[in-house]
């Protein structure tokens, strides 16, 4: 009989979804990871079929549970953490989605947005929920969805259907349709949960023509959500930990003083300031967000969204077709002296922050007859150090002013990117062992609840330094570099 106690970790991301174990002192167990396919239906549109997901969840949840039998593992929890604003309305008595899931990527609602914003509707938003009026959030996602599909809103305004971010889908899925249900991290990505008063905003359901009666409940991100229906997975597991992915990270990395900071490479990149128990509203179009609330206490944090960054990896795989594998980015940004002139600005779904321009679309600049797959690699991977330094000159504009900076995702595992990085940031950088720090964030809440992980001192004592890398180049060679970059985003954003 195993009587050694583990956490599953959910971490469905963007482009796939990876089930991880986690033991008693944060050591990974086992990794099991899925993709699924991307929709493409229209320029600007980027959807998932929920079906996909939730199979892809199913799939990578149920080989890690095998595998956690076999190693003589308990799974005593679940945590999960989620592609955070991506959008799902579904039928409460089938389950099954009305339309393909809206992706946080997703440009259509942009002409919505621009119409609040005519209407002077950003600063209540704002004030509100300390986003900004942006497709990228799941507000204006709900009203097309609603619009768009035949009957919706009547089905809506009869309580027949349920909105969710991705978390809230799994939960319900995994209960088979008894809880409905996120935590307050989800909750402050949608445009409609007031960050102050901690509920959902009776105004913002107004100005986005949202019904009450689609949302979840809201709860604290480690407690006792739910369980799993015993026809899921054979037994009944408990559901203990929620967080969006960002967040989720930022736990991970013990990102829990205000100050500490944290920035995740995945499809896109997030970097995300502790700010402490009260929301700091950015005056260079940052956004304010919920970090996480545990026993009913909400933590805060600033956040820098780019939607570009690994993305812009896989395109160089499966758009050019210049890469088989992300790893041949470093050799080939390895092979050569510089970047022979060439920038590209990676605005595939627009620009996010600091500039909040879903208009713009990708560019490449420099190009010569000499140009070859070395300089559009190193290009692409010096654009997301670019889009970085943007994020922290908005931040120093803040008053924020890192010394150090905490870096995790897919991208993380790239030296050269991490010291291209710290050179353009003139900072230190510091790389986890355990890189899977999204999952970690995920598991770490799940534990705290089921008394595994104990309080922030104890998991942070669990944390391990994989890497630190110092700035190298001059601060002239710096100046140049984002001269060229800012150069580039002028004529892109002409």
């Amino acid at each position: 009989m195993s009587n050694k106690p583990c956490i599953l970790a959910i971490d469905q991301g963007t482009t796939s979804s990876r089930a991880i174990l986690f033991d008693e002192n944060t050591n990974v167990v086992a990794t099991v990871q899925q993709e699924f396919p991307q929709l493409y239906p229209a320029e600007g549109w980027v959807e998932h079929d929920p079906e996909a997901i939730l199979s892809s969840v199913l799939a990578v949840s149920r080989e890690a549970l095998a595998k956690a039998q076999e190693q003589g593992f308990t799974v005593a929890g679940i945590g999960i953490t989620n592609q955070r604003e991506t959008s799902i309305v579904w039928n409460r008595a089938t389950g099954k989605a009305i339309y393909n899931a809206i992706v946080w990527q997703d440009r259509r609602t942009a002409d919505h947005c621009d119409e609040l914003k005519h209407a002077n509707q950003e600063a209540e938003v704002q004030s509100r929920t300390g986003l900004l009026l942006d497709p990228y959030f799941s507000a204006t996602k709900i009203a097309w969805i609603l619009d768009h599909v035949d009957g919706a809103r009547q089905q809506a305004a009869r309580g027949e259907l349920a909105f969710g971010t991705v978390d809230s889908f799994l939960i319900w899925r995994l209960t088979a349709g008894q809880v409905h249900a996120t935590d307050a991290t989800n909750a402050s990505r949608t445009n409609l949960y007031n960050i102050h008063d901690g509920k959902w905003d009776e105004n913002l359901l107004n100005i986005f023509r949202v019904p009450g009666k689609l949302l979840p409940q809201v709860m604290d991100c480690s407690t006792h959500f739910a369980d799993t229906d015993v026809s899921v997975f054979g037994t009944a597991i408990p559901i203990t930990g929620v967080a969006g992915d960002q967040q989720a990270a930022s736990i991970g990395q013990c990102c829990f003083q205000p100050g500490s900071i944290k920035s995740t490479y995945g499809t896109g990149c997030f970097v995300m300031i502790h700010s402490g128990h009260k929301p700091i509203v950015s005056g260079h179009r940052l956004l304010t967000t919920v970090a996480y609330q545990l026993d009913g206490v909400r933590s805060y944090a600033i956040e820098g969204s780019i939607f570009v960054a690994g993305a812009a990896v896989q395109w160089l795989r499966d758009g050019l077709g210049i890469i088989d594998s992300a790893a041949e980015t470093e050799l080939l940004a390895n092979s050569i002296e510089n970047n022979g002139g060439v920038y590209i600005v990676p605005a595939f779904t627009g620009l996010g922050a600091p500039y909040w321009r879903p208009d713009v679309r990708g560019a490449m600049f420099g190009l010569t007859r000499a140009t070859g797959p070395a300089e559009i690699a190193r290009a692409t991977l010096e654009s997301v150090a670019y889009l970085t330094s943007d994020l922290f000159a908005a931040m120093a504009n803040d008053g924020i002013k890192p010394t150090s900076l905490r870096v995790d995702g897919g991208m993380a595992a790239n030296d050269w990117f991490l010291q291209f990085l710290a050179d353009v940031l003139g900072m230190r950088l510091c790389r986890p062992a355990v890189m899977e720090t999204t999952a970690l964030g995920a598991a770490y809440l799940a534990g705290r609840h089921l008394g595994i992980y104990g309080d922030f001192e104890a998991f942070t004592a669990l944390w391990r330094g994989g890497g630190e890398y110092e700035p190298r180049i001059t601060e002239g060679r710096r100046s140049d570099l984002l001269d060229g970059w800012q150069d580039a985003v002028r004529r892109a954003t002409r």
